[in-house]
């Protein structure tokens, strides 16, 4: 069951709000869309991470596994 969140937008908010609804959507729609789009960019972010650790891995020099 969904839970109910509540949100008091700023003007600035108001006006994102208003200039992303696409046809047919409602204003929790617009909200899911960028609940996702902030769950991609943290994804990314750790992706980002994770690939300048492994900046000097070389695979060359590990054994086989299959």
């Amino acid at each position: 069951m969904a839970h109910v969140i509540g949100f008091r937008p700023t003007p600035e908010d108001e006006r994102i709000l208003a200039k992303s609804v696409r046809d047919g959507e409602t204003t929790s729609d617009v909200l899911r869309r960028a609940l996702r789009l902030l769950d991609y960019d943290q994804w990314l972010e750790q992706a980002h991470t994770d690939a300048r650790a492994l900046h000097d891995e070389d695979l060359h020099t590990e054994p086989e596994s299959w």
